[in-house]
Formats: C-alpha cells, sequence, structure tokens
C-alpha cells in the first residue's frame, strides 16, 4: 500500500494532513523519511511525530450569526447554505461554530468533542436551517438522548422533481459508501425512517414537508432519491440543476422539543431564505398556507 494512503488510514487524519506531515520530516520509516511513492513493508518500524494540537475551535466574531432561540442551556442558530456546521480538523475556520463560540464560549465545553461547539446535532453544508447547540453539559447530555430517542420533531422543506404521492413513510436503512449513503438492501445499516406529504405541485416539481424520525447522514437526499424524487439542486444525488441555485433546496425549517431543564416545549423555527423563495416563484410553488403551518 502506498505509504501517505496507508497513514491517513492508521493515523485517521485527511490525506492533506498526511501530505503536510510528510513535507515536514514528521513521518520516519525505518529510520528515514520516506520517498514518493514508497509503499510500506510488512515488519517496518513507522515513527510520526505530532505537533500538539488545540482541539478546541477557533473563536471567529467577524462570522455573522443569526440567532433564532437563546436560554441559559440553549442557542438556536439559523444556518445559510454553503457553511460547514462545525469544524473536522483543529485549526478549521469558516463554520457555524467559529461563529458560535465566539460569542457563546462554553459551547465548546458542553460537548464531549470540543470541534462540535455544544452542537447536538449537524446539517449537511449545503442544508440551510435551524441547528441547535447546548450551553452546558447537561443540556448537551439531555438533548442528545432527545434526538436519539425520537422525542424530537424535526421538519424540513425539500423542492424535489419526479414522479412522489401527497404522502408517505419511507422506511429503509443505509449504509455508507465513500462520500455518499445507499440503501442497504441486501442487510446491515443503519435504521433510517421518513415521513412526507406534499404542499404543492407545479409540472413535476413538488414542495414537500419531511419528517425525519432518526438521523442518518444524507438521510432526507437519499431517501428521496430512493424513491425516484431527488431533491432540486442535489445533483450527488441525482437531483436537476436550477438556473441560479448553487446548493439544493433543502432547509431545516422546525425544531420542536422539551427544554433539558424546565421540560417545556420549544418550538424554533426558521424562515425560508430568499434564494429558496425566489425558486419557488419560478417553479409556481409559492403559497401561504404552508408558510403559516411552518412559521417560515
Amino acid at each position: 500500500m502506498r505509504v501517505d494512503v496507508w497513514l491517513a488510514g492508521a493515523l485517521e487524519v485527511s490525506r492533506a494532513r498526511v501530505k503536510e506531515l510528510l513535507e515536514r520530516g514528521a513521518v520516519l520509516i525505518g529510520g528515514r523519511p520516506p520517498r514518493k511513492g514508497d509503499r510500506t513493508v510488512a515488519g517496518t518500524r513507522v515513527e510520526v511525530t505530532l505537533e500538539s494540537e488545540d482541539p478546541r475551535p477557533v473563536a471567529q466574531p467577524e462570522l455573522p450569526l443569526s440567532i433564532l432561540h437563546l436560554d441559559p442551556q440553549l442557542v438556536a442558530v439559523d444556518k445559510p447554505a454553503g457553511m460547514p456546521s462545525h469544524p473536522l480538523e483543529p485549526g478549521e475556520r469558516g463554520t457555524v461554530v467559529n461563529a458560535l463560540v465566539a460569542r457563546y464560549p462554553e459551547c465548546a465545553d458542553a460537548s464531549a468533542d470540543p470541534r462540535e461547539g455544544g452542537l447536538v446535532h449537524r446539517l449537511d453544508t449545503l442544508t440551510s436551517g435551524a441547528l441547535l447547540a447546548a450551553r452546558t453539559r447537561q443540556a448537551w447530555q439531555a438533548v442528545r438522548e432527545a434526538f436519539t430517542g425520537r422525542q424530537v420533531d424535526k421538519r424540513y422543506l425539500a423542492v424535489v422533481s419526479g414522479p412522489v404521492a401527497d404522502e408517505g413513510e419511507i422506511d429503509l436503512p443505509l449504509r455508507h459508501r465513500g462520500d455518499h449513503v445507499e440503501p442497504a438492501l441486501s442487510g446491515g445499516g443503519r435504521e433510517a425512517l421518513t415521513e412526507f406529504h406534499v404542499l404543492a405541485r407545479s409540472g413535476d416539481a413538488a414542495l414537500l414537508e419531511v419528517r425525519i424520525h432518526t438521523g442518518v447522514l444524507h438521510q432526507i437526499r437519499a431517501h428521496l432519491a430512493a424513491i425516484g424524487a431527488p431533491v432540486l439542486g442535489d445533483t450527488a444525488y441525482g437531483g436537476r440543476a436550477h438556473p441560479g441555485l448553487d446548493r439544493f433546496f433543502l432547509h431545516a425549517a422546525r425544531l420542536g422539543l422539551a427544554h433539558p431543564v424546565t421540560g417545556l416545549r420549544v418550538q424554533i423555527s426558521s424562515p425560508l431564505p430568499s434564494e429558496l423563495r425566489t425558486v419557488l416563484g419560478a417553479l409556481g410553488l409559492a403559497g401561504v398556507d404552508w408558510v403559516i403551518l411552518l412559521g417560515a
């Protein structure tokens, strides 16, 4: 196996990180730095010198942050499409968490992994909407248990193309395949349950309200693609492109849960971004009833 490929797997880091380690001479194989193209040899001693890295997210107060809900235990933000939820590598910048810990530094101590900045769930980079974080470890643990126990009401808006029933339930296990997830038709995979109903139709396009009971990576995108109705703009899962839309039409519109301390019901709504409203108008899907329904 190529040395850089083996190192990435052994150290559980990115190939870019391995490249940086090799370039600065931090890797020795058999007592010498490896040459480009070297391959692993069984029984050879491998030494890697790693610098001490602070796992806490870099605070970036210059990044914008829109708050949807705030109390002593919880903070919900309105995530824009195109911004990752949290850093994957130490020192990474430009994520929602970088902006969040700049305003609420206690969030970094709330989650088990400081990189997550207290987030109790995440959204795909090109998905917008309500993103919830905890400000204390107690709140983080309680809300994480609520997500795992299917006690959180998670509602999304999605535009799809292709034939789709007025409503339905997709109970289809999913498994990872590289950067994607796919139906686990031969067994195995993670349980995934999605409900949907159509709010409006125009031609072969439909606006859906989607509710997920589980939280598998790319669940909505993979499930809708599996029934022949991929999300608009989601070309990775077979969705068609739309002029001027540089994201896919998937928006986390609402979260409902019991407050981790008071037990009172908390409802968090995120308004539909302007670029998605424009798409609805262009497709002839704009309306009033679904806006009132979702508080969007």
